[in-house]
């Protein structure tokens, strides 16, 4: 797996805004270039693998140009704008389900917190547990409608469960006021308003949130949109091309300004949602780290 391939057999991958056009699928493997830390993160990829999660790429190693090599996983990943499919309530509780199996195993993964985890998406208040910070819809696998797998933990770094949730309903519910959902989710438009508090309680539920966890979530969505605010700023302003184009493309800082006025507006409504009926015996806690 690890020999020449040859080129006929390669392909781009479709993916997100950082490695736009950077990765490669040849014969099983990927090639992508690699982030910093890749010693230490394909060291946790093996971890989890050995902990019985089957969901995340198995690392193969790292080129001496420094692209890392990973074995590819068959399915479909969701592009803007997402597709009907991708916003369905079966892909959302398999999200969330995908979610509680990575946090369970990574639980049990002793986290080297020297390894220069990534800290742009990182929760702010830290953690024990590695979290994965970016599961967007281009970097879950898909098949017949279920998530099946994560790729991409470039971002991963520890943080709070919570964390993770909220950056997860952040691309997934979309926590997104109407308009701002609009050039991304055209197919949830016109019914986002009303369905977002159900489509939020939907992940929670599938994931298993405790009823505390369900208390923070809004105020910690909340404060993940900062943290990707200041991301976007930041990629701005070292003249990634990429993202100022998408900032232009949808609405520039008067977007990002309406999104934190709106979810601030819908704080104790998404409480509400998370929090109605829950039986406090029924939700199972993580394991300890």
């Amino acid at each position: 797996m690890t020999g020449d391939i040859d080129p006929a057999d390669s392909r781009e991958l479709p993916g997100g805004m950082a490695n736009a056009g950077a990765v490669v699928r040849r014969g099983e493997l990927v090639e992508r270039p690699a982030p910093p830390n890749v010693r230490a993160l394909h060291a946790y990829l093996q971890a989890l693998r050995r902990d019985g999660f089957d969901a995340a790429p198995v690392p193969v190693g790292v080129r001496a140009d420094g692209r890392e090599r990973l074995g590819f996983i068959p399915g479909d990943v969701a592009v803007p704008p997402f597709p009907r499919w991708a916003m369905s309530k079966t892909a959302l509780r398999s999200v969330g389900g995908l979610l509680r199996r990575l946090h369970e195993a990574s639980a049990g993964v002793r986290v080297d917190v020297s390894a220069g985890w990534a800290g742009e998406l990182a929760d702010p208040e830290g953690g024990t547990m590695l979290c994965h910070n970016d599961v967007c819809p281009p970097n879950v696998v898909f098949r017949d409608g279920r998530a099946v797998a994560l790729i991409d933990f470039d971002q991963a770094a520890p943080g709070r469960p919570v964390w993770d949730v909220a950056m997860t309903a952040g691309y997934w519910v979309p926590m997104l006021d109407p308009e701002s959902a609009a050039p991304l989710y055209p197919l949830r438009a016109t019914s986002h308003a009303s369905d977002a508090s159900a489509r939020l309680r939907l992940l929670a539920d599938s994931y298993g949130l405790s009823p505390r966890e369900r208390a923070e979530l809004p105020e910690v969505v909340e404060q993940a949109a900062e943290v990707c605010r200041a991301f976007v700023a930041r990629r701005v302003a070292e003249g990634h091309p990429a993202y100022a184009q998408a900032l232009r493309d949808r609405g520039g800082w008067e977007r990002w300004d309406r999104i934190q006025a709106w979810l601030g507006a819908r704080r104790e409504t998404f409480r509400a949602a998370l929090l109605a009926g829950v039986d406090t015996e029924s939700v199972r806690p993580l394991p300890p780290p």
